[in-house]
């Protein structure tokens, strides 16, 4: 057991580690640069390659991406009571707590886990995120006046669209788009994982107490709203398995992101992202043994 939960961890460590000694060696990365290559080309193509040519029928896709919703809207409802317990303002907590790393932590740890039929659940449950963070979490972090604008010029969006109706009308890319998408969406997942790194070690972290206590409560939360989510809707034991896993990933750096521009506590943001990320690698494999 231990030598397969090795093997499902060692990418994603070892993946973080080459970004964060890099950027502690001072050798330059242009964290501007991959975020757009990566946000503009590598997270389109990727959810056209995995949803376009998915395992998952129509009926599972929609059961996990509903599953997803509501598991999201009962993250957001108790980050109100969350935001009460650590005295922080609930637009500083509400981020945070819904939104967990399901792109360059969730997608490896996924795959290597539960291998192809897997990763086409973690993607629905990426994309379902994706699709929720980048509508009204970007909404909620504007500060343009112009939400709908930024909106319309997220490639993510429409790469989500293309997807999704190509999944539920049972079309596929013509061979050599397809082709083309799978080899280019082929640098996200290395390029995610090394990003996390450098950005781990380029974050200052304040408040580590504070961000431990709100890891220890949220992770709980995630797995029980997720199994609880899951029973409901009566989704299969792959899907269950791995919706439980992808919401209790560690709290993604996008938010990091989404509170510098909003200018609302991105140094309190970054002990939340440093700390869980930290704790994952202790509780992840606790987690997978469980289930795998």
């Amino acid at each position: 057991m231990f030598a397969e939960l090795f093997a499902v961890m060692a990418p994603v460590f070892f993946g973080a580690s080459l970004g964060f000694f890099w950027k502690r060696l001072g050798y330059d990365y242009p964290v501007d640069f991959i975020t757009r290559l990566v946000f503009n080309i590598g997270t389109p193509t990727l959810i056209l390659a995995a949803l376009g040519n998915a395992e998952i029928d129509a009926r599972s896709f929609g059961q996990t991406m509903l599953g997803t919703l509501l598991v999201l809207l009962l993250m957001a409802a108790g980050s109100f009571l969350l935001a009460k317990l650590l005295r922080k303002n609930w637009k500083v907590i509400i981020s945070p707590m819904m939104y967990p790393n399901t792109g360059n932590m969730g997608l490896p740890v996924a795959l290597y886990a539960f291998g192809k039929a897997g990763f086409a659940y973690a993607i629905t449950i990426m994309v379902s995120v994706a699709l929720v963070q980048f509508t009204f979490g970007a909404m909620l972090a504007s500060r343009s006046g112009r939400p709908l604008r930024t909106l319309l010029r997220t490639p993510t969006i429409y790469a989500i669209l293309i997807a999704s109706v190509l999944l539920l009308t049972g079309h596929t890319l013509p061979r050599w788009l397809s082709n083309t998408v799978e080899l280019i969406s082929g640098f996200s997942v290395p390029l995610m994982l090394i990003t996390l790194g450098v950005s781990l070690a380029s974050i200052q972290v304040r408040s580590l107490a504070s961000s431990l206590e709100f890891s220890l409560l949220r992770i709980p939360a995630a797995a029980l709203a997720a199994f609880g989510v899951s029973q409901l809707l009566g989704l299969p034991p792959l899907a269950q398995s791995v919706l439980i896993l992808q919401m209790s990933m560690p709290v993604a750096v996008y938010n990091y992101l989404f509170a510098q521009r909003a200018r609302r506590e991105p140094e309190y943001v970054a002990g939340l992202v440093f700390c869980s990320t930290l704790l994952s690698f202790l509780y992840l494999p606790v987690l997978l043994a469980l289930m795998m």
